[in-house]
């Protein structure tokens, strides 16, 4: 295995590394495409600043205060020992954001009927704002639509100031001011026009849930501060005065649900009351009698004073545990015997009764007289003060019903910010510029990491290739050459650029390029150049051409053949014919020297590829070939031999065993690394080694720079 092979093999698996001097090169090179799409991206952006409808803000304030309400359950929770203190924001955030309130606020507002003007798409409604046109609007009242014809959208047109046409579906219906549209399920009264005739505003009627779900979207409620019980309330719409206005209604509705569930609270205590009033009165009666009955048998029985003190105390303790037999009554509808407010109240009540019993234990070493009089007289007693307990508890809820407050209460009444949130127009205008620049960037950078063609002469370098020269491209020819598109064919212009301007920097690299081919030859076994290209479009014509006219020019007699009888093109160059050439010589129809053609330049004779024969791998494949080019070289300083690209046909291959020095021409950004390399091994697969590449159509780029600014000296 050659050394060139070798050292393919060691670099063909290679990852193609990319360096920060080159991705900054390539920027540079697409600097204009670069500043071209930001530019793009910032004109975006200032139109959508510009025109994108503004939004503002309004905001309310509601303090929920702590549950001090009068009911008997309101003090339950002062047995829990961290119980009370906090208002319970999370549940009144909760009871805010619900359907219940929100629902509301949709029927009291009508905000499931949706009313829009239609526009130019995209920029009609942005515009007819920055002209300060009237907003044009519409009342409906009245709209109900059958469940199938819900959440979808259908058109209104004004025809005249009091007549409008209104689509759904396929039906067209005409309206008049102010009087009620009937047609199937469909019921609508406009009540109010403020629109030019030919406007046209597109109408939804959303389903219940839909409205409440697109309120909740725009609608927001934070705590200011961490256990303050301040609710900030925010709403974000078009309209500054649409905004207050469902903030309003929120806070009311809020506030209104708030009155009656304290109001239905105190009810349901005073119900629980009145049915315990009864039995109450009805005990108290009951001893009562049994006292005086027992006064009346016994005459008259005074208590001593241990007595009195004993039953104070009885008294005193029945009354509590009344208290608690109350509460419990009303605990045990809300929590299970488990739940600590429950279980609290159990305790409580436990150590009532022991205390009951100890006196009671005192009671009984007392005289039979003494315990049954004081027992009466405690029985009397407990049940006046249980009685009296309730009928104030009564007198005091029915008050409380009647002036229900609730504990919450509207601190600030919704008010918005003349100054629109959004669109943030600074923010957006950054934005766009830093999108522009980084998506031109990445898209740039990402095309460089996905395109693998050639960049520079050391990519063919690091496959152990030798590049003889680095051809920069012509822009003077590139100017003049003129793409005719014929169907399927692109034939170039006949500009010879080596004759017509030949201090071009491109010419100057193929004078290098002499220079370096007259010392490689030293050691070639004859005096015939092969040049070929990995695939189409590499230049290797311009480059075979114009180097046999710079060789000629230096005062050599020069042979250019044009060897690609498939789709030569070579004498369009030299302003030539193909009447006869190398077909014709290797299909024995003319001599050598009938084939050959003088040019524009002195010293370079040219065969062309002549007539495209049916069969031109076989003529190449003949000894003629060999004995034309045996003349070639004997009659010549140099023979140049152009063939068709090696990875399309095995021609050059055929050719390239009868040539001293075998030369490569490789098209920058054009072929890739991988086709050099599969365009080396297939010369070495017929014993072929390519002496050296020619680096074609190097363009001016930052990332590389210094070899294409080798030749700038020269211009």
């Amino acid at each position: 295995m050659s050394e060139q092979s070798q050292t393919i093999n060691k670099k063909s698996n290679n990852e193609k590394e990319v360096s920060l001097r080159e991705m900054i090169g390539v920027l540079v090179d697409n600097k204009w495409k670069v500043i071209v799409t930001t530019t793009l991206f910032f004109i975006i952006s200032i139109s959508y600043a510009l025109l994108a409808t503004p939004i503002y803000s309004g905001s309310a304030l509601i303090q929920v205060e702590q549950n001090t309400g009068d009911s008997m359950l309101s003090k339950i929770s002062d047995m829990l020992p961290m119980a009370g203190g906090k208002p319970a924001s999370q549940t009144e955030i909760g009871l805010l954001k619900s359907r219940m309130v929100l629902g509301q606020t949709v029927d009291d507002l009508s905000l499931d009927t949706v009313i829009e003007e239609k526009y130019f798409p995209l920029l009609g409604k942005g515009l007819s704002r920055l002209e300060g046109k009237k907003k044009s609007n519409i009342a409906i009242s009245r709209l109900v639509l059958p469940e199938d014809l819900l959440d979808k959208v259908f058109t209104l047109s004004i025809i005249s100031p009091s007549t409008y046409e209104v689509r759904i579906g396929n039906d067209v219906i005409t309206g008049k001011l102010g009087k009620l549209l009937i047609k199937d399920d469909i019921n609508l009264l406009v009540s109010g026009i403020d629109a030019a005739v030919g406007t046209t505003f597109n109408v939804v009627k959303q389903s219940k849930l839909t409205a409440i779900n697109e309120l909740g979207k725009k609608f927001t409620v934070v705590e200011q501060n961490k256990d303050s019980g301040l609710l900030l309330l925010t709403y974000k719409d078009e309209s500054i005065k649409h905004a207050t206005q469902v903030l309003n209604s929120i806070s009311n509705n809020y506030l209104q649900q708030n009155v009656s569930r304290k109001s239905e609270e105190a009810a349901k205590s005073l119900e629980f009351l009145k049915e315990q009033l009864p039995v109450i009165r009805g005990r108290l009666d009951e001893a009562e009698n049994r006292l005086n009955m027992y006064r009346q048998q016994n005459e008259s029985v005074d208590l001593s004073l241990e007595a009195k003190s004993l039953l104070d105390s009885t008294v005193s303790l029945e009354t509590q545990l009344n208290e608690l037999t109350f509460k419990e009554a009303e605990i045990s509808k809300l929590y299970t015997k488990d739940h600590p407010a429950y279980r609290t109240l159990l305790e409580k009540k436990s150590v009532l009764q022991k205390e009951k019993d100890k006196l009671n234990v005192r009671i009984g070493n007392m005289p039979k007289t003494q315990q049954e009089i004081l027992s009466l007289t405690r029985d009397v007693q407990s049940g006046q003060e249980v009685y009296m307990l309730l009928l104030n508890k009564q007198q005091e809820l029915s008050i409380n019903k009647a002036s229900t407050v609730g504990n919450v209460r509207i601190i600030d009444n919704a008010l918005a910010d003349t100054k629109p949130v959004a669109p943030n127009k600074i923010l957006i205008v950054v934005i766009g510029l830093i999108s522009g620049l980084l998506i031109s960037t990445g898209y740039i950078l990402l095309l460089k990491f996905l395109h693998n063609g050639l960049e520079s002469s050391e990519d063919i370098e690091s496959l152990g290739m030798n590049v003889y020269a680095s051809v920069p491209v012509s822009n003077w020819l590139k100017d003049k050459n003129v793409l005719l598109r014929n169907k399927r064919k692109i034939i170039r212009s006949t500009t010879f650029l080596a004759k017509e301007n030949p201090s071009d920097l491109a010419v100057e690299a193929l004078r290098s390029l002499r220079t370096s081919l007259h010392f490689a030859m030293i050691q070639a076994k004859n005096n015939i150049i092969l040049i070929s290209g990995a695939t189409p479009e590499a230049g290797k014509t311009f480059v075979s051409s114009n180097l046999g006219a710079v060789i000629a020019q230096a005062g050599k007699k020069v042979l250019l053949i044009d060897a690609d009888m498939r789709k030569g093109q070579m004498h369009y160059v030299l302003n030539c014919n193909d009447r006869v050439g190398l077909s014709s010589v290797l299909s024995k129809q003319v001599e050598f020297t009938d084939a050959v053609q003088d040019t524009s330049i002195e010293g370079l004779d040219f065969m062309s590829r002549g007539q495209i024969p049916p069969n031109p791998s076989e003529l190449l494949m003949s000894e003629d070939l060999n004995v034309l080019l045996i003349w070639a070289s004997k009659h010549y300083d140099l023979v140049i031999v152009d063939t068709p690209p090696i990875l399309a046909v095995s021609d050059a291959c055929i050719t390239a065993k009868y040539a001293g020095t075998i030369m490569l021409v490789a098209r920058f950004h054009t072929n890739t690394l991988k086709e050099i390399e599969v365009a080396a091994r297939r010369f070495e697969k017929n014993d072929l080694v390519i002496n050296g590449v020619i680096f074609n159509g190097v363009e001016k780029r930052a990332a590389n720079y210094y070899e294409y600014g080798a030749y700038k000296y020269y211009s």
